[in-house]
């Protein structure tokens, strides 16, 4: 449909987990010297837990529209925190969230009965990690970097998502944009790892599938790392690009340690 077509357009990362080999040669990496870094914050969604694992749920209650159901909720709810920040009137990424699901089923002239929105609404706090999240957590862990969720959700879902995907305990904070009441790509989000963590901002890695947020973060003065997951996806044109591109979690202990 024309209207999903449109506005999944708006924003990247929304692709299956693939990886485009070309951008892993050490000629595209930006230089940096990821030696220093001591604190590793992740952003959640779309980086740490798959926000297409709602697209099974969507389809079963609304055959035929799940996956235009999903892709259309994410471009919304990205748009809306991104306006929401632009206009001055914050609401918490849950909101966001919902008012997004309420958007695309309008837009797709889906029934949205308030038992059908509660139920999408609940697999947030129980979003699919990618494969290679806890491995990756545990072996950064290891080597004994701290690490950090620094996501626009709300506090308490992301503290559901941690926890029901089993890696809460391999994490030392979760951070969340709520307590600058303004989403990502502001600085003063991301302001928030050295804030939180008490390290420098020369010591803390961030790491994004979202390019436009691997700009927001290399924009505010943070190493970037990002985990390329969608083939032959280009990176934003925003004049910040990453320090480093990799295919998975997986990759980062050899750059870090």
């Amino acid at each position: 449909m024309k209207a999903v077509g449109a506005a999944a357009a708006a924003f990247s990362a929304i692709s299956p987990p693939t990886v485009s080999s070309a951008l892993q040669t050490a000629g595209q990496q930006r230089g940096t010297g990821t030696s220093k870094i001591r604190v590793l914050a992740f952003d959640a969604y779309g980086t740490l837990f798959d926000v297409f694992s709602v697209t099974a749920l969507c389809e079963r209650l609304f055959p035929g529209n799940g996956n235009n159901l999903a892709q259309l909720w994410r471009a919304k709810q990205l748009q809306y925190s991104l306006l929401r920040s632009l206009m001055g009137r914050y609401k918490d990424f849950w909101q966001v969230t919902e008012d997004g699901l309420v958007y695309a089923a309008k837009s797709l002239k889906l029934d949205l009965t308030p038992e059908k929105r509660q139920q999408l609404m609940d697999v947030y706090l129980h979003l699919t990690a990618f494969s290679d999240v806890r491995p990756g957590l545990e072996s950064l862990r290891n080597l004994g970097l701290r690490l950090a969720i620094l996501s626009n959700g709300e506090p308490k879902m992301l503290e559901a998502a941690a926890r029901n995907a089993g890696i809460a305990a391999l994490l030392d904070a979760i951070i969340s944009a709520d307590e600058v009441k303004v989403f990502k790509p502001s600085p003063s989000v991301y302001k928030l790892a050295a804030t939180r963590t008490n390290a420098s901002a020369s010591q803390i890695g961030f790491v994004s599938s979202n390019s436009w947020d691997i700009n927001g973060a290399a924009s505010a003065g943070l190493t970037t790392f990002w985990i390329q997951r969608a083939a032959g996806e280009p990176p934003e044109e925003l004049g910040f690009s990453a320090n480093r591109v990799v295919s998975a979690i997986t990759d980062l202990p050899a750059l870090v340690q």
